[in-house]
């Protein structure tokens, strides 16, 4: 875990002199606070980037999904719209389809619990280029793009719209403004399912983590975990939603990802040593999907997976196996060394229909395919279950 002193002696004296500077200019800049509903990842976006934990591998970057009239593989979203305007077949995905401009009507969202997600009347190959824009143009740079397994992640960023407004702030604008900070930093990562009718899933989860004090007398910092913010992936869908959908007419989106119509989903801990597995109480399509989202949730590391034999391949570094200092959080903005990368094992997470009922089983397999029943694999099918249930 990487520690910080919290101020400098020289960001000491600028915050000095920012005071004299605000009890001289008076009142007249400052503005109202941003409100609640408001992120700004833009204004971080050239700050220094966290570290990626030792057990989240840097994935190949695949640019299968490219616009092919970008020829430096880099799409914007001004140069999407324009390319849109020319007309339905104005824009072409690899293979020659046609990107069609959607419209809101043809996005919906679903919701199991607090877990939401889109179906979206696209490929996956016509949404990737459009999903990376929308997190560029959302102030982020990606960290992963992995087309082959459908999902692209986010670098950490500070949400600058949860720091608020002040009279020294307001008045030295951006002069001083990399003072500041909320303490708090947030990743996302999307995942996009093809559906047999050859629209997509696309999902959305959020990772974040705090900044705290530390030390006899609070004169140090340290990054530690806070919970994924169900509200906050929430927000996200109802932006790229209205991104889709091409319109500014963002409150519709807001109120369809609000109102989504929850659909209770059950699942239990059942059966011991070789047999303990999650049941799951729908099919496999759907339990599939929604295990991917719980791994990407709990944030292990999908190195692949097999949809045809209902497997993912996993990797998973146990904390309590090598003690407090080796956990994931506490190597959360920390390079790691070598041998620590090493220590992630791999594992199978399985997801099989039940013959004759509307029932799925998801269990735990060593990276050799066979049932594992050591404390660990214990460990994930708890995970799993916190976040099926």
């Amino acid at each position: 875990m990487t520690i910080r002193k919290t101020a400098t002696t020289s960001s000491q004296r600028a915050l000095v002199l920012g005071a004299l500077m605000a009890s001289l200019t008076g009142c007249g800049m400052i503005s109202s606070v941003v409100g609640s509903d408001k992120v700004d990842y833009k204004a971080s976006k050239k700050a220094a980037p966290l570290d990626v934990p030792p057990d989240l591998t840097q994935l190949q970057k695949d640019n299968r999904y490219a616009l092919p009239d970008s020829a430096n593989g880099i799409a914007t979203a001004s140069g999407y719209n324009a390319n849109k305007g020319a007309g339905p077949a104005a824009v072409q995905a690899n293979g020659g389809e046609a990107v069609v401009p959607l419209k809101l009507n043809d996005i919906k969202v679903e919701r199991s619990g607090n877990q939401r997600w889109l179906v979206v009347k696209q490929t996956p190959e016509q949404l990737w280029p459009q999903l990376k824009s929308f997190w560029e143009d959302s102030g982020f740079t990606l960290e992963t793009e992995n087309a082959t397994a459908g999902i692209m992640e986010t670098d950490w960023h500070e949400d600058r719209s949860k720091i608020p407004d002040g009279i020294i702030r307001n008045t030295l604008g951006k002069l001083f403004d990399n003072l500041y900070s909320s303490g708090q930093q947030d990743k996302f990562r999307t995942r996009i399912e093809r559906l047999p009718d050859g629209g997509s899933e696309i999902y959305i989860s959020h990772r974040g983590a705090q900044e705290v004090l530390t030390g006899a007398e609070k004169e140090s910092t340290a990054w530690t975990p806070r919970a994924n913010d169900p509200a906050l992936e929430a927000q996200m869908l109802a932006q790229l939603m209205t991104k889709l959908g091409n319109t500014d007419d963002s409150q519709s989106a807001k109120t369809a990802v609000n109102n989504a119509i929850v659909q209770p989903q059950h699942a239990t801990l059942v059966g011991e040593g070789a047999g303990r597995m999650v049941e799951v109480d729908e099919g496999f399509d759907r339990a599939w999907r929604r295990v991917g989202l719980a791994l990407d949730r709990a944030g292990f590391t999908v190195e692949d997976r097999d949809r045809n034999q209902g497997t993912y391949f996993v990797r998973f570094l146990d904390a309590d196996a090598k003690g407090p200092s080796k956990s994931w959080f506490s190597k959360l903005f920390s390079w790691g060394s070598s041998e620590e990368d090493k220590e992630a094992q791999r594992y199978h997470i399985t997801v099989k229909a039940v013959a004759g009922t509307t029932t799925s089983q998801v269990a735990v397999q060593s990276n050799d395919g066979k049932p594992d029943t050591t404390p660990t694999a214990g460990k994930i099918l708890t995970l799993l279950h916190e976040q099926l249930k």
